[in-house]
């Protein structure tokens, strides 16, 4: 791992990042007030608060043992195909830096030099039907054939057989999942994860040991789409957790792109509506290769001048401090600091629960609210959570 960063730093990084209630605000609060999560290792609960966690979180951290970073350093020094990525080192993919609710700490089994090539984010139904499946072979092959590296989620069905096209195109593919590199999830793909892990690269936020959970696939998404330069969706129904990564795309400032298909297929239904909502209807792979041109040839040319990739001029995403948009507030206005379940709150917004399901990921990795298990959510006050 090359960074100016010491060995202490980083493993107090991770110290940090394990516990619950520290997110990744807290954690660049920390690193920020303090010069360092090192730094912070032996300050008292008042310096943390006047840093800017909350009081659950200090005491959730104060909670860990002392060796509970120990897996994550075990993994990685057990093999040079293993690396722990943090935003100040030379391998953290710029675009991803720049969103909101950038990872502290990546994990990379693979080679960590493909999460600065340029991306494409691809995502679909798990169940896809025939064409669906053939579409996501041939523009995967497509973008393969153009250099683009394709990224997606490592699931059954659009994910796996975008993965699969990219690598027998002799192409570059990543794959994010929403466990730890330790784990394969799904099972059924562990020949594929193989296949990645030796041509590619298997992307985590979540530390080693983390099984998979399907609260964990929300944030999984925003990494596929912070990582991109668009993402595509090939089919996807209505309730369907691939419209949670195009809302993560939209609301970084990616550009979203859907193949439509029969009004009579369900699995299109979630691409028509995504371009009623502003996505670019695409045909063919080149749809989309000539729409993200320029921002590619911007890239490539700093690339070319050794600069540090930087983001494009129209993938600008929202500052820190935007104010939050109103379905945003419109959720946490909703909220109260008692936990109130998930079904309340689909009908106290009148949204669908699929927004909500989004919204309320974000704002809790903004810190603004907490899960607190059994469906339920609290807004969080100063001093008190995340």
């Amino acid at each position: 791992m090359t960074t100016s960063l010491s060995d202490k730093e980083i493993r107090a990084r991770l110290h940090f990042w394990r516990a619950k209630g520290i997110g990744p605000g807290s954690v660049r609060r920390i690193v920020e007030h303090f010069g360092g999560a090192a730094a912070a290792l032996g300050v008292s609960d008042s310096a943390l608060l006047e840093a800017g966690l909350r009081k659950e979180g200090i005491a959730a951290w104060r909670s860990l043992p002392a060796d509970a970073a120990d897996p994550d350093w075990q993994w990685l020094q057990a093999s040079d195909q293993h690396h722990i990525l943090v935003p100040e080192h030379e391998h953290y993919p710029a675009l991803l830096k720049s969103i909101r609710t950038a990872p502290p700490v990546l994990f990379v089994l693979g080679n960590p030099e493909l999460l600065n090539d340029p991306q494409i984010g691809m995502v679909g139904s798990r169940n896809p039907t025939q064409g669906g499946k053939e579409n996501a072979k041939a523009f995967a092959a497509h973008f393969a054939a153009n250099g683009l590296t394709v990224t997606s989620g490592l699931a059954v069905g659009i994910d796996a057989y975008s993965h699969e096209a990219a690598l027998d195109g002799g192409g570059n593919t990543i794959a994010v999942v929403g466990n730890g590199l330790d784990i394969i999830y799904p099972l059924r793909n562990r020949k594929l994860a193989e296949r990645i892990a030796a041509q590619g690269a298997i992307v985590s936020e979540f530390p080693i040991g983390i099984p998979a959970h399907p609260q964990h696939f929300p944030r999984r998404n925003r990494i596929i789409s912070g990582m991109s330069f668009g993402v595509l969706v090939v089919e996807a129904a209505l309730q369907s957790g691939t419209l949670v990564t195009a809302r993560h795309a939209m609301e970084q400032g990616r550009e979203v792109f859907a193949i439509p298909g029969s009004i009579h297929n369900p699995l299109a239904r979630g691409c028509h509506h995504l371009i009623r909502q502003g996505a670019k209807l695409v045909e063919t792979a080149n749809d989309i290769l000539e729409e993200i041109a320029p921002q590619l040839n911007v890239w490539l040319q700093q690339d070319k001048t050794g600069q540090q990739p930087q983001l494009p001029m129209n993938l600008n995403p929202l500052p820190i401090d935007e104010p939050l948009d109103p379905e945003y507030a419109q959720v946490l206005a909703a909220l109260g600091y008692e936990p109130l379940p998930i079904d309340q709150i689909i009908l106290n917004t009148g949204l669908t629960a699929e927004a909500v399901s989004s919204i309320l990921l974000m704002l809790e990795l903004q810190g603004l609210v907490t899960a607190c298990g059994g469906g339920h959510y609290m807004r969080l006050g100063p001093g008190n959570g995340n």
